[in-house]
């Protein structure tokens, strides 16, 4: 696998970004598997929360070593503390994800497959309300979108009082409610008009202080959606999301080959 530090300038947010690369390679080093591309490689964009950045998928988890016998490549970009959304003080880091981010990759790495079927989206936290987002506004995009202890319904979290810096990013709980912010009322539009939504997984501990948005998100949507919800003992914290993140690749529609 070959890991690439990338730094460009966006149009859409007048400034420079960070992007985390993973790609595979036909050759590589000891206790990986060497897999032979004959088609454009399968591409997942793995999405921060909201305490980091680009480089903390790489830092606290083996991405880099599971993602090398799926022959997955792996985008990890930068939103800072935007929650992938155009903020109503601050940067449209929703249109940068959506639209400019995807343009860039291919544009860099045109060995992507930009098919659908290829295509996949995941994040934890503040960056699995992203991966949802992303999903669900744009299925057209994305066949597979997953979450780790998900953020996932925004006007619940603003009307308990609690996330106050989320008001400069998208409002107050009346402001998101009905908007491309809120998660299940957007998903329940897509369905009455009758969207090729992408597969859903998602993931949260137990113990985690999101555990019952997450619980009822898949409550409200387990029939009517192809939804997979997995749960364990378990806090928002990196055991458990280096834990699901491979229980996501496994999920993911991909071949694996053997070790070696």
């Amino acid at each position: 696998m070959a890991l690439i530090h990338v730094n460009f300038y966006s149009q859409t947010l007048g400034m420079e970004r960070g992007l985390e690369v993973i790609l595979p390679q036909q050759q590589n080093g000891i206790g990986q598997s060497a897999q032979a591309q004959s088609k454009r490689l399968p591409v997942l964009y793995l999405l921060h929360g909201a305490s980091d950045d680009q480089t903390i998928w790489q830092r606290r988890t083996s991405i880099e070593r599971y993602a090398v016998a799926k022959g997955l490549a792996v985008i990890m970009p930068a939103t800072d503390l935007g929650f992938y959304t155009d903020m109503k003080y601050g940067y449209d880091f929703y249109q940068f994800f959506s639209k400019e981010l995807p343009q860039v990759v291919h544009e860099f790495f045109p060995l992507l497959s930009d098919r659908r079927e290829d295509t996949f989206v995941a994040g934890l936290s503040m960056g699995g309300f992203g991966a949802f987002k992303l999903g669900i506004n744009c299925p057209e995009k994305y066949s597979c979108a997953a979450s780790l202890s998900g953020f996932l319904d925004p006007v619940k979290g603003l009307s308990s009082g609690e996330h106050r810096f989320l008001l400069d990013v998208m409002g107050t709980a009346e402001e998101v409610r009905g908007s491309i912010n809120d998660l299940p009322t957007r998903l329940h539009q897509q369905l009455q008009a009758g969207a090729m939504l992408p597969k859903f997984f998602m993931a949260c501990g137990t113990e985690d202080f999101l555990y019952e948005m997450n619980e009822g998100f898949y409550q409200e949507f387990k029939d009517i959606i192809d939804l997979t919800y997995w749960k364990e003992p378990g806090t928002h914290e990196w055991g458990f999301w280096d834990r699901n993140i491979q229980r996501i690749l496994s999920w993911l529609p991909l071949q694996e080959t053997e070790a070696i």
